[in-house]
């Protein structure tokens, strides 16, 4: 069978593209049909990484997931990590390529299209079906030219596309007739329908703005998706998640995560979010610890020096100490766990001019930033509890210093962290652990949070089936599929 592609667009970021194609990926697979996630170019420091040794958006790993294969560097060969607002590192299948300012990357970024063009090639030679992501949206015209994400990638490879928008957010009949209006007509050829997404209420009330839409684009809706409330249960693809889901929960035992400016990865912390007994905040900028937090979590970081200085501007550094006198505990995840130690060096100005600064000096390590980085999978024994932990390695660097004597983690017989002589601070490279049910249980009841029952993975995967019904109730998902094209 030859593969069909098609690609979901939106009328801006956010609108939900990620989960609806993660929810079609399930649906098309429960069908029997080989599915294959692509994202051409991310932008996102949620970063997963793959079997084959390489990182890609955390969204695609989870679309991958969705499609019951495993997440390969091909499903999304361009991705950014932002490093500054004027920069950041270049990603290209899998593998860091260059770290760019924003000017440069935009004026030669059409030299990726190869890459991107062969990584989709190499996924539909093992599909049936490839269901294409864009970024952002196609109605920013200014980026058309050499556009690798949304318009310009559907005419390279000569797919139709599928238009997104998010109902939710206001003005939804504006933002899709307007994409279709300003689009150039070979673009807007290429939207064969629509979809309105993040519905509340009596959909019957939005028969009129469906009428019109229809027959203004000339495309027709394929369906009203209501709001899917279980969506927060799924990793967010970027920190704007982080501007609604603040707090979960009301347990007696409090965390509270530093909101760095250039946070990671910062879906490590979901795991604990969904746990009962515990309450998570993230402190936003401008925010104090709160004296009453027992654990105060340091996340990762795709820039250690910068966020380590911005964490000093918000005077975290002085409400941590406070913290570790109280009695309270401290957890660095990768970046964070860079911070802890006396010293950061970057000889080498792999994250701007070659410097070393001071860290918290709440672990006594030190930690030198190295341009080969480590990405891979790991499972091993927290040492703390004993219980089986595992997780992923994207880092820079490597972390010395006599409190890794007592590390957080034994990898295949490799000590992993560190941890303070009175046992409050600890810091570790694993990103991901907390998914890890047995550990995460052993690690609650240790500090003397309580634990709930909670199976990650299976609460994952329950929530990619519902999501793949909703998606099968509320969208003519039957002929979506017939608009999908040979490639």
């Amino acid at each position: 069978m030859t593969a069909r592609a098609i690609m979901l667009m939106g009328t801006g970021s956010d609108v939900g593209k990620s989960l609806i194609v993660a929810g079609l990926a399930r649906a098309f697979t429960r069908r029997g049909l080989r599915v294959r996630p692509f994202k051409p170019q991310n932008m996102s420091n949620n970063a997963a990484v793959t079997a084959d040794g390489g990182e890609i958006g955390r969204a695609q790993a989870l679309q991958a997931r969705a499609a019951c294969v495993e997440p390969t560097v091909h499903m999304n060969p361009v991705l950014l990590k932002p490093e500054s607002t004027t920069g950041a590192q270049v990603i290209v299948q899998g593998k860091r390529h260059a770290t760019m300012a924003a000017r440069d990357y935009f004026r030669n970024r059409i030299q990726f299209m190869p890459a991107i063009l062969e990584s989709f090639r190499r996924l539909a030679e093992d599909a049936d079906l490839v269901i294409v992501e864009g970024a952002g949206s196609p109605g920013e015209i200014n980026l058309r030219d050499g556009d690798l994400a949304n318009m310009g990638f559907a005419a390279a490879a000569n797919i139709p596309a599928l238009l997104v928008g998010d109902i939710h957010r206001g003005g939804v009949i504006a933002s899709i007739a307007g994409t279709f209006d300003i689009l150039l007509p070979e673009d807007r050829a290429r939207l064969k329908g629509f979809l309105i997404n993040k519905f509340h209420g009596d959909p019957a009330l939005f028969s009129e703005g469906r009428s019109f839409l229809e027959e203004h684009t000339g495309a027709p809706c394929l369906g009203i998706i209501p709001h899917f409330a279980e969506a927060r249960n799924l990793p967010a693809e970027d920190a704007v998640a982080l501007e609604e889901v603040l707090t979960s929960h009301s347990g007696t035992y409090r965390i509270s995560v530093l909101r760095l400016p250039r946070i990671a990865n910062f879906d490590d912390l979901d795991p604990l979010r969904l746990e009962s007994g515990v309450s998570v905040t993230f402190i936003q900028p401008g925010e104090p610890i709160p004296a009453d937090t027992r654990l105060v979590i340091i996340p990762g970081s795709k820039s250690t020096i910068a966020d380590l200085a911005a964490l000093r501007r918000e005077g975290w550094d002085i409400d941590l100490k406070a913290h570790v006198r109280r009695g309270g505990l401290v957890l660095g995840l990768c970046g964070g766990y860079q911070m802890l130690g006396r010293m950061v060096h970057d000889r080498q100005g792999l994250e701007g001019p070659p410097t070393s600064v001071e860290g918290l000096g709440l672990l006594q390590l030190e930690t030198e930033l190295l341009p080969d980085k480590t990405l891979t999978r790991v499972t091993g024994t927290h040492a703390g509890t004993a219980a089986p932990i595992s997780g992923y390695e994207i880092h820079l660097g490597t972390t010395e210093g006599p409190d890794t004597t007592r590390p957080f983690a034994m990898i295949g017989g490799v000590p992993d962290g560190a941890t303070s002589a009175n046992g409050q601070v600890m810091g570790t490279y694993l990103h991901g652990c907390f998914g890890s049910d047995a550990f995460r249980s052993a690690f609650l009841k240790s500090l003397g949070a309580q634990s709930s029952a909670l199976r990650f993975d299976d609460l994952i995967e329950r929530t990619l089936d519902d999501l793949a019904a909703h998606l099968e109730a509320h969208l003519d998902v039957d002929r979506i599929l017939a608009l999908a094209e040979p490639v």
